[in-house]
This record gives C-alpha cells, sequence and structure tokens, in this order.
C-alpha cells in the first residue's frame, strides 16, 4: 500500500499561492513564511519561530496581533449584524456611527463619509467623484490627474496609473492624462547650494509651470501622500505644502490627501495633512481604520467638495458607483473600536513618547558607511543604502543589497520591507522603547553581515 507523503506548509504555499509584490528569486530559493499567530508585535510561522514585524504587517496592525478589545468587537458585532450594504439609502446603524466618528476626527468643520474596501478603492473612487463632478458643471475636458514621482496610491487600473512607481509599465500604465510632477525629497533631488526652502518653491514653479503647460481647465484633481510611504518614507521638504497649495487654489484644483499609511496616528498626529499643512480637500484612508483587523477604505469629503458631490448626484438621480462590501458593519464595528484603542488607551501617546528613541536609533543607522540617509517621522522611518555617501552613488542593482539586508535580518527574526535601495520600517503603535532597540540591534548586526558577504 502507498503511502500518502505529508506536504508541508511551504509546499503547500509554493504549489496553490500566487504572492503579491513578491521577488520570486527569493520566494524560489528560501521559501514563503507561512504563518499561524501573533502576539503584540511579534508573529509566529508554522514551526515556532517568532519574528518581530518591524512594519506592523502593511503599516495597519497598528495594536498588535491580538488586541482583545478589537476581537471582542468583531465578535459582537457578528452575533448582532454581520452584513450589509450601504446602496439604496440603507445602511447599517455602526456604519453610521464610524461616518460621524471620521467626520468628527477630521480636519474638516463638516462633510460626508465614502466607505470601500481598501485604500486603492478609495482612491480610485475619489477619482470618478472629481470626473463626474466637473462633466456635471460643463468641463467634461477635466480629466487629468496630478501626482509625484515616487508616490504610491493604489493597484487599481486608475490608481496603478497614479502611482509614480517603474514597476507599473509592465501593465502598459500610467493611462493617458495622469500627470506627475516633482518628489519632493530634498537629499536626492536638491540642487548644489539649494536651501531646502528653495528646493520647495522651486517644486512649486514646476508644478504650476505643468498646469499651464496642460491647462488648469483640464485637470480634474491633485493627489497627494504627507509622507512618501510605499515610496520610501519621504516626509515633505520644508514649506512644501505651504508653497504648492496656493497654486492650486489660484487654479481651482482640489488636492486630495492620500492618508492611507499616515493617517490615525503614523506620523505622531492623528492626521499627516495636518502635520504638513496640506489643507486638503478630501482625506482618503485605510490600514489603521481598522488597525488591520478588517479590510476598510474610506474617503473623507470636505464640506465643499461633498455638498458640491450631492447637487450633481442628485441632478443625475445617483452616484453611480459603489462595492457590495463598502461600509461592511463588521469592519465599522471594528474600525470604531479600534480607534477608541488609538485614542484612549495610549497608542497615539506611546507614538510621541517613544518616536524620538525610533528616531536616535535611525539617524545611529544612518552613520553607517553605506547608509545614505535616515529619514522618518513619527513610528516610520527608512535608511536608504548608498556607494559613497557624499556623491549618493547608489550599490549596483544586481547586489539586491536591500533585499540581501531584508533576508537575513529575517534569518535573525526580524520582518524589515526592502523598498529599492532602501531599508523601511514602521512598527505597531504599541512599541516599547526595548523592542526598538532590538529592532535596531539586528539592523545593525544584519548590516554588517550582508556588506562582508558581498565583499565591502
Amino acid at each position: 500500500m502507498r503511502h500518502k507523503i505529508e506536504k508541508t506548509w511551504e509546499q503547500r504555499d509554493m504549489e496553490s499561492v500566487f504572492h503579491p509584490f513578491t521577488d520570486f528569486g527569493t520566494l524560489n530559493s528560501k521559501g514563503p513564511v507561512v504563518l499561524t499567530h501573533g502576539d503584540g508585535i511579534r508573529v509566529f510561522d508554522v514551526h515556532g519561530k517568532s519574528y518581530i514585524d518591524a512594519n506592523s504587517g502593511l503599516w495597519n496592525n497598528v495594536a498588535g496581533f491580538n488586541h482583545q478589545g478589537i476581537i471582542d468587537a468583531l465578535c459582537q458585532q457578528a452575533r448582532k449584524f454581520p452584513g450589509y450594504h450601504s446602496f439604496f439609502g440603507r445602511v447599517a446603524d455602526t456604519t453610521v456611527a464610524l461616518a460621524e466618528k471620521l467626520v468628527e476626527l477630521s480636519p474638516f468643520s463638516d462633510g460626508k463619509v465614502y466607505f470601500t474596501n481598501s485604500g486603492s478603492e478609495a482612491n480610485d473612487s475619489v477619482v470618478k467623484m472629481l470626473w463626474m463632478l466637473h462633466r456635471r458643471n460643463g468641463q467634461s475636458q477635466r480629466r487629468k490627474i496630478i501626482t509625484r514621482l515616487n508616490a504610491y496610491h493604489g493597484v487599481t487600473v486608475a490608481t496603478a496609473s497614479m502611482t509614480g512607481k517603474a514597476y507599473n509599465a509592465e501593465f502598459g500604465l500610467p493611462l493617458p492624462g495622469f500627470l506627475q510632477t516633482d518628489c519632493p525629497h530634498y537629499w536626492r533631488f536638491g540642487r548644489d547650494g539649494e536651501s531646502e526652502l528653495e528646493f520647495s518653491q522651486r517644486l512649486a514653479r514646476n508644478l504650476e509651470e505643468l498646469i499651464i503647460k496642460e491647462g488648469a481647465d483640464t485637470i480634474a484633481g491633485m493627489f497627494a501622500e504627507p509622507v512618501q510611504g510605499a515610496g520610501g518614507v519621504i516626509p515633505p521638504s520644508e514649506g512644501y505644502f505651504e508653497e504648492i497649495r496656493p497654486i492650486l487654489r489660484k487654479y481651482k484644483i482640489p488636492l486630495i490627501a492620500d492618508e492611507v499609511i499616515c493617517g490615525f496616528g503614523r506620523t505622531g498626529t492623528m492626521w499627516g495633512s495636518v502635520k504638513y499643512n496640506m489643507e486638503p480637500d478630501a482625506i482618503v484612508a485605510s490600514k489603521c481604520i481598522t488597525a488591520g483587523y478588517f479590510p476598510m477604505g474610506a474617503v473623507i469629503l470636505g464640506k465643499e467638495l461633498s455638498e458640491e458631490l450631492i447637487r450633481v448626484s442628485e441632478e443625475a438621480e445617483e452616484f453611480p458607483h459603489g462595492f457590495t462590501a463598502g461600509g461592511n458593519p463588521l469592519g465599522c464595528a471594528v474600525a470604531l473600536k479600534s480607534i477608541e484603542v488609538i485614542e484612549n488607551e495610549g497608542l497615539m501617546e506611546n507614538v510621541v513618547k517613544v518616536s524620538p528613541h525610533f528616531m536616535q536609533r535611525l539617524r545611529k543607522l544612518g552613520e553607517h558607511k553605506y547608509a545614505g540617509e535616515a529619514r522618518g517621522v513619527g513610528l516610520m522611518g527608512a535608511v536608504e543604502i548608498v556607494a559613497d555617501k557624499k556623491t549618493k552613488q547608489a550599490l549596483p542593482s544586481e547586489l539586491q543589497i536591500s533585499e540581501r539586508i531584508a533576508n537575513k535580518a529575517l534569518e535573525k527574526g526580524l520582518i524589515c520591507r526592502p523598498l529599492g535601495a532602501a531599508i523601511v520600517l514602521g512598527p505597531a503603535f504599541i512599541i516599547t522603547e526595548k523592542e526598538i532597540d532590538e529592532i535596531f540591534d539586528i539592523l545593525e548586526e544584519t548590516m554588517v553581515e550582508v556588506f562582508s558577504d558581498v565583499g565591502l
């Protein structure tokens, strides 16, 4: 009798799962990491090995991986009313309560909330809102969307076109009409002898030149992250938003703050757009809104934009766009509890308390011979790896240096994220100074070993 061969979890993964945003060379040589559970900021694989997740999942598991209060809120809502939609004027009471809370938390005096299942869907929805609004106002030519080089806004066809990353060429994107202006990364793009404020002023002039060249009456809106997250944690240069906001107002171009990563405390304030004086017309939120316990996205519309959209939707008899699970009562219950945890269980206070130590250790890591820049804000940071500090010259791409560092760190029980030539960190809001030290101790040791391995 032939005995059935028991397959490992890793083998089962390789046979059945198609992984997004994964280096397939690493996957094929090292295999996947299959996880079973989490405790605080740590996750555990099928072999019982523990890892510190220094990226809190994908920026979103900010309350840790086993917060009992959030789990209880999910279970209680599941027993009460587990699922419904927000179409046709019908909605769950929990959804209404969350919308009220989001408007209250927002920098807007009044407004409305539109629910989606992800940040990508939320950004995509705003594009359609702007297109409909301009078309109904007799300006159907106003369809162009401005974003920035190195921006990340999502993976739908529209939001991938908004994302300023070279890999979207694989899909033949961006679509026509999606424009990109400068990335506000002073360290990388500042000119010799140019101050940081002068750099921001130059970028503002470039933006205005782009608007004039394309025609202000053809531009539907501009989207910007307060801090470019998936671009490698790039805070804006000094005075950046103060310089570009008057230009957008001058040409009546709405500014949308993509707060998918920054929102709900990541920068040390509730909204990155407040920290950096963006004064947006709408905010896109996701990730931390449910602490990673449920998929959700939301568009928080300021008073003026929401009133305009209501008016044109009344003219059209409806807003013809929506998602079956948008505003799902389970997710809304989780979001209400997650926001309560961030506000009232000391998570925001902890970000403010431990972020100076986080930044101190980050800057120390930036003293490494091959660290070009250590940058960040709040509990998000990155170290850019270079061949030469002075010239900022990159190491040969074939070395895959950030991938090597991330893989070696993983062996040592640390999950960090390689992004281009940078190593990116975004730990949970519950992290302690001792745990911050654990992260950076492992990273320092890892970098020494990796650079030795490649002969540097």
